[in-house]
């Protein structure tokens, strides 16, 4: 079985950080229907920016976000349109978007509209700012929840960095799958539906827990001048990085062969440690460049001892530990064909979870949702699609 078994979500988005939530619950066995305009569709199928060149000139930010999912076609415009939504919201537990609420409330598809059709359903908001404020309806993407979060200036940099990969996008829509599986576990426990909301800036804020509270406290500069914690690079070009406590201090020296910092009261006295930082790192550097990596950690082998390897990209995706752990895995995609994947990273011991990476073709299931789930007959069907409804 799948831990989201029986559960129908219903998704108006477009782009990654609403859509992503609900691949997510995809993943954990959801049925997923993505609402979708006609002929248009949702225009991350075909955005240039991001695309990758298979077959239909697909993008795979596409796919990535709508993995195993239904599409149906809908004009909202029509009030036909939207009663087949209302009519879908009455046989689902969630409605997800991420369209601003302008737009929400022109479509009549705002939290009033669908709870009235069904009480019980899970309202679930992305968006870029947080549904209150002055900024409530502006749009944003992942460089905005990065930018006005203050995240750019994590890396203490005199101009602001982004970090790159949707490293927000995907953290947002971790928060908004985490928010719908609270409503629904409420709704098992209370019996009550609900809106949830979630927000590129507040998921962005929330990745910076620690580093915001760390702010408030001198250590962090301390800490970040350690050489029991910090990244050096070996004689091969490949890096290491530490995260020793100080107790490790003796046995990190003789693992090094530096006897002269072991011994020196200036290194030794932990109090006194900070203030020659710099020159302890720089002993440091030169006895790590003196061994390749692969010798190293054979020599910091002791499982006790917190060190690890500085995988480039494509290193991660065949590092044993996420091969073993299933962090990874291989598939056979119907375009692309043999490739490896990043996978949910939860297991069950009693259930199942579906990685994959294919959308669905637009509309592909408008048949099969009205036909079998709305038991529309065919006739209707046929007449919607003549008056351009679906």
């Amino acid at each position: 079985m799948t831990p989201l078994e029986g559960i129908r979500i219903l998704e108006w988005g477009i782009a990654y950080a609403g859509p992503g939530a609900s691949a997510i619950l995809s993943d954990l066995g959801a049925e997923v229907i993505k609402i979708e305009q006609p002929i248009i569709g949702d225009p991350t199928r075909y955005h240039s920016a991001s695309r990758l060149e298979i077959e239909g000139d697909a993008n795979i930010i596409f796919h990535a976000a709508n993995r195993g999912k239904k599409s149906i076609t809908v004009d909202l415009v029509h009030a036909d349109g939207r009663k087949i939504i209302y009519d879908m919201a009455a046989k689902s537990d969630v409605f997800l978007t991420n369209l601003r609420g302008t737009t929400i409330n022109r479509m009549k598809m705002d939290y009033p509209s669908l709870a009235r059709v069904n009480p019980r359903i899970i309202y679930a908001r992305v968006s870029a700012y947080g549904t209150r404020g002055a900024d409530a309806d502006r749009g944003g993407y992942d460089p905005q929840g990065q930018a006005r979060s203050g995240m750019m200036y994590m890396l203490k940099e005199a101009e602001p960095r982004m970090i790159p990969g949707g490293v927000v996008d995907h953290s947002t829509a971790i928060m908004a799958s985490y928010q719908i599986m609270i409503a629904l576990f409420m709704r098992e426990r209370l019996g009550i539906g609900q809106e949830v909301d979630v927000s590129l800036l507040g998921s962005a804020s929330y990745l910076m827990y620690l580093d915001n509270l760390l702010r408030l406290s001198k250590r962090l500069e301390r800490e970040g001048l350690s050489p029991l914690r910090s990244h050096y690079q070996c004689r091969d070009g490949e890096w290491l990085i530490l995260r020793m406590p100080d107790k490790d201090w003796p046995r990190v020296c003789r693992l090094l062969g530096v006897e002269s910092p072991e011994n020196d009261q200036k290194f030794k006295d932990m109090e006194k440690r900070p203030a020659h930082a710099k020159e302890l790192i720089a002993i440091f550097r030169t006895a790590f460049a003196g061994k390749t990596r692969s010798e190293w950690l054979s020599i910091f082998g002791d499982t006790n001892l917190i060190i690890c390897a500085v995988n480039k990209k494509e290193d991660a995706l065949n590092d044993p530990q996420m091969v073993e752990n299933g962090y990874v895995m291989d598939i056979k995609h119907p375009d692309m064909g043999d490739i490896r994947i990043p996978t949910f990273p939860i297991r069950f011991s009693k259930a199942e979870v579906m990685s994959q990476l294919t959308g669905p073709k637009l509309g592909e299931n408008t048949f099969e949702i009205l036909h079998d789930l709305l038991s529309y007959p065919e006739e209707d069907i046929a007449d919607l699609k003549e008056r351009g409804v679906i």
